[in-house]
């Protein structure tokens, strides 16, 4: 079969041919029907090789969607033909935060070598994947596989961080978007799903402030040293309750920090490598809460996946073939797509 790998550190990605894995005990073998790219790939081929933490060759992808195949012996609660998303952040599925379905909080995980898929573990880019268990799937129910792979963490990691500050995205209250890529134009119709507050949206093209407007913001900013004396002017000089930074790189976060109000929340999503200081005299108002959010639980996925269905959700995609998906990285990296690029392993 295909896969889309990352060979050596430092190089560009590959199409390659590898075998076609059998599903071992309790697992689950999905033929691929979509799998998006997301700029965590891009930051896992930027670090150099003391840094790199996986082994190599690594299939990529941690968004992918697809058909069940075969099951391993001993693997339930799935059937051949069915449609399913894969939840991504695996835990051990024993301790308390698993059996709560946050997987993503699972502090065992890495101490028992249990990695995400496209992130240690072989990914979704490639015409075939095996899940470990089939805890990790979750039904379609007749959602396009297209729109449903990037809400597999492009949906849920935004809202995850939109359920963990809705206290205080009530009405009349405003919320920042800084960065309308493949997650922020997902969690402008989020925010508009799940709240009535007035939704601004910050970017440096006007290409993506666009797709902001025709997402549902209600306000759109040009990100640059003015953006947040704009954000004060907008919010009668208080702040915006929320900020969700899907950037999170230096000058974002200083936006960030001048944009949210007394009391606010200010959500790090992005891993830009920038830092937010956070303290007493640190620069942000007092008695804000800042945190960094890391994909969401499984529940969550169900919401998110159920949204869309019911319309209130759309991805808004690019889609290429295996054999272009290097192609697809290097107009990520470049800031070429608008919203979220899908391969379609088979298409």
């Amino acid at each position: 079969m295909k896969a889309v790998q990352y060979r050596k550190v430092g190089a560009a990605p590959e199409v390659v041919e590898v075998p076609v894995p059998e599903p071992g005990p309790g697992q689950v073998l999905l033929k691929v029907t979509a799998a998006g790219l997301c700029h965590s790939d891009l930051a896992v081929m930027s670090w150099p090789e003391e840094q790199f933490p996986y082994p190599l060759p690594l299939t990529l992808g941690h968004e992918g969607v697809g058909t069940v195949v075969a099951l391993g012996s001993g693997a339930t609660d799935v059937a051949e033909g069915d449609e399913v998303a894969v939840y991504g952040p695996w835990g051990c599925g024993r301790c308390r935060k698993c059996a709560e379905g946050k997987e993503n909080c699972c502090p065992h995980a890495a101490g028992l070598g249990i990695m995400p898929p496209g992130l240690g573990s072989p990914g979704a880019l490639a015409e075939y994947m095996l899940v470990d268990s089939s805890r990790h799937l979750v039904p379609l129910n007749g959602l396009d596989p297209v729109q449903a792979a990037p809400l597999t963490d492009a949906g849920l990691t935004p809202y995850h961080a939109i359920r963990t500050s809705l206290p205080k995205l009530v009405p009349g209250a405003t919320a920042v978007v800084i960065g309308v890529g493949g997650l922020g134009h997902l969690a402008v119709q989020l925010l508009r799903a799940l709240t009535s507050v007035r939704v601004v949206a910050l970017d440096v093209s006007a290409e993506k402030l666009e797709l902001a407007r025709a997402v549902g913001a209600h306000e759109t900013v040009l990100s640059d040293g003015a953006a947040a004396s704009r954000v004060r002017e907008l919010t009668g000089g208080t702040g915006a309750e929320v900020v969700l930074d899907f950037v999170g790189a230096e000058a974002t976060l200083a936006v960030a920090a001048a944009s949210v109000a007394t009391e606010g929340d200010v959500s790090v999503v992005g891993i830009g490598g920038g830092t937010l200081q956070v303290g007493f005299g640190g620069g942000l108002p007092f008695e804000v809460s800042a945190s960094a959010p890391y994909w969401g639980s499984r529940r969550e996925l169900i919401d998110v996946i159920d949204l869309a269905r019911a319309g209130l959700v759309s991805s808004h995609v690019e889609t290429f073939s295996i054999e272009d998906a290097p192609l697809a990285y290097e107009r990520l990296h470049a800031g070429e797509i608008n919203g979220r690029a899908v391969v379609l392993p088979h298409g």
